[in-house]
């Protein structure tokens, strides 16, 4: 038997709104991805899109961000103050494609009266040197722009451009369906990929190894007999399990883990983060834990992982029992390769 881990018995907590992170401060993909899981408001995810946003630029970026309801508003900021939300403004979003500024905020400025003048200035906008214009948009319908400031005279790279659009694709779909259960699901799925995906890219070696170990998980923990819940929560470990590297190799998996801290419902997914290098006989990290006092799904996750290093079960075998669950092993050679 495999044993399945308790069922968490922690609330979920009410949606909670962000705050914006301190220019100083490097924007945290930790705050955006609990925020995003947790069902925030659209200012809380703008915010945290923004931040992350800054963060793939290197930092020393402001920006905001622009709905398109009717009359073009400021609905997020992040670097710029809170004074700023609410106002309508006109800007180089209006042609809905993403867009790299030389000259920084000069189109801002010519696009909108003067009257709208003092409060750019306040914000202190006039002498933005770059700025990058990227659109939000879900299934073909505009929905308005990130707007990203460079407060430093330093470039931004065609890769850094490519980088900050595909963000703002799994952004879009998240503002439109707030309210639907199902829908949401979804988009946590995608926001969670494209996260991923973001953080693969700065390491070509990486890119596709987060889905590539979802995917074998996933079949280890359909032959085990996990409910499609189960299953879910498993997805969720697996395409994270090595985020933390965003903030270096070492203790990886802890800081990882952190990335679903104040997200309940995925408690389960939080420990497997953590102990999915822990090794069966008690020699791994970070706690030492010895067989089946190793999460179940962490055990999933050390399996799946090694193989999509390895590529070859044979090499596996001599890690039955040592490093790995043995019968996990068994289980995944009996899978159609």
């Amino acid at each position: 038997m495999f044993r399945r881990p308790r069922q968490p018995q922690t609330p979920i907590p009410e949606p909670r709104k962000t705050g914006i992170t301190p220019p100083a401060e490097a924007p945290d993909a930790t705050r955006v991805l609990s925020d995003l899981l947790a069902r925030p408001s659209t200012e809380g995810i703008l915010e945290g899109a923004l931040a992350h946003a800054a963060l793939l630029l290197g930092g020393q970026t402001h920006g905001f961000a622009v709905l398109r309801r009717g009359q073009d508003r400021v609905v997020a900021v992040f670097g710029y103050p809170k004074a700023l939300i609410g106002t309508a403004l006109s800007g180089p979003w209006a042609s809905m494609r993403a867009r790299l500024l030389a000259d920084g905020s000069r189109e801002l400025y010519e696009m909108n009266p003067p009257e709208l003048h003092s409060i750019l200035d306040d914000s202190g906008m006039r002498d933005v040197p770059v700025t990058l214009v990227i659109p939000l948009s879900d299934r073909g319908r505009n929905l308005g722009a990130l707007v990203l400031d460079r407060v430093v005279a330093d470039p931004i790279s065609p890769t850094q451009m490519e980088v900050v659009s595909r963000w703002a694709t799994a952004v879009g779909p998240l503002l439109g369906i707030l309210d639907s259960r199902d829908d949401w699901r979804h988009a946590a799925r995608q926001i969670t990929t494209a996260l991923v995906e973001a953080v693969e890219s700065r390491e070509f070696d990486a890119l596709g190894h987060a889905q590539a170990v979802a995917d074998v998980s996933l079949k280890l923990g359909r032959a085990v007999g996990l409910a499609e819940r189960e299953l879910e929560e498993l997805w969720y470990a697996a395409t994270l399990h090595d985020l933390g590297k965003i903030h270096g190799e070492q203790g990886h998996a802890m800081v990882g883990a952190n990335f679903l801290h104040g997200v309940p419902h995925l408690a389960e997914a939080q420990k497997a983060i953590r102990h999915h290098h822990e090794r069966w006989d008690g020699q791994g990290d970070p706690d030492k834990l010895t067989g089946e006092d190793i999460p179940l799904y962490a055990r999933i996750l050390a399996v799946a992982n090694a193989y999509v290093r390895v590529g070859d079960l044979e090499r596996l075998r001599g890690q039955a029992g040592k490093g790995l669950d043995a019968r996990l092993l068994t289980v995944l050679e009996k899978l159609p390769q």
